[in-house]
């Protein structure tokens, strides 16, 4: 049996809760239904269990209202354990809720009323399918779809255009033969990062070589891209 205090009636239940009931809805904001059900009684009316809610709205509900499909399974078994935390929910519109019910019991053991909060997922299912069409649109578009940098300044937009020409490499620079760099030299000279001011000594600087070596890079980047392919 669960370890929570007992009570000898649905209202006890309620007199004790209702300010919880405001809290976690308020907490929980407008998605966040918070119910209590009245189910003490032998002969307990499931179309109208609800001694209590908060944002009613998200299912359409209020006192004086309906239980649910575990109402029907509790009032089979009012003894045994029914608190289930994290479940799923359906609304009679098919909207998807995270759920979690409490149940109270009276000194005899039986069930008295249950205590469920639903939160209704719809706007972090809305938000997670549009981050996903967002972050999957670049493997959709077509292949000639130029990448945007944006940064504070145009030093910072040049850097990271360099750390993605070294990433694109694939090995950390202390790794990278003549032939990666001068590689690297390569990506940035078609994407016109090497017409940017100061670019050369910053490309240096990130692929740790001296400023002539760079430029010599840079001269054999420019003749194996002006060569026939």
């Amino acid at each position: 049996m669960p370890d929570h205090d007992t009570f000898e009636t649905a209202a006890e239940v309620l007199q004790a809760f209702r300010p919880l009931m405001r809290a976690v809805a308020a907490a929980g904001g407008p998605a966040c239904e918070v119910v209590l059900h009245n189910l003490d009684g032998a002969d307990v009316d499931l179309d109208h269990t609800i001694m209590a809610i908060e944002n009613g709205h998200v299912t359409g509900r209020e006192v004086g209202g309906p239980s649910t499909s575990l109402g029907l399974d509790v009032m089979q078994s009012r003894r045994e354990d029914h608190d289930a935390f994290g479940y799923r929910g359906f609304t009679s519109d098919g909207r998807e809720l995270r759920c979690s019910s409490v149940y109270f019991r009276n000194r005899a053991g039986d069930i008295i009323a249950a205590l469920c909060v639903n939160v209704d997922l719809s706007a972090v299912q809305q938000a997670r399918s549009l981050l996903d069409a967002l972050l999957l649109a670049p493997e959709t578009d077509a292949p000639s779809s130029p990448d945007e940098y944006i940064g504070r300044d145009l030093k910072s937009v040049m850097d990271a255009m360099i750390l993605e020409a070294i990433h694109e490499v694939g090995k950390p620079v202390t790794q990278m033969t003549r032939d990666d760099k001068i590689g690297v030299l390569e990506r940035l000279e078609a994407r016109g990062v090497t017409q940017m001011r100061k670019s050369v000594e910053t490309i240096a600087v990130r692929l740790g070589i001296s400023r002539v070596t760079a430029y010599a890079y840079l001269d054999e980047a420019r003749r194996g891209q002006g060569e026939p392919g």
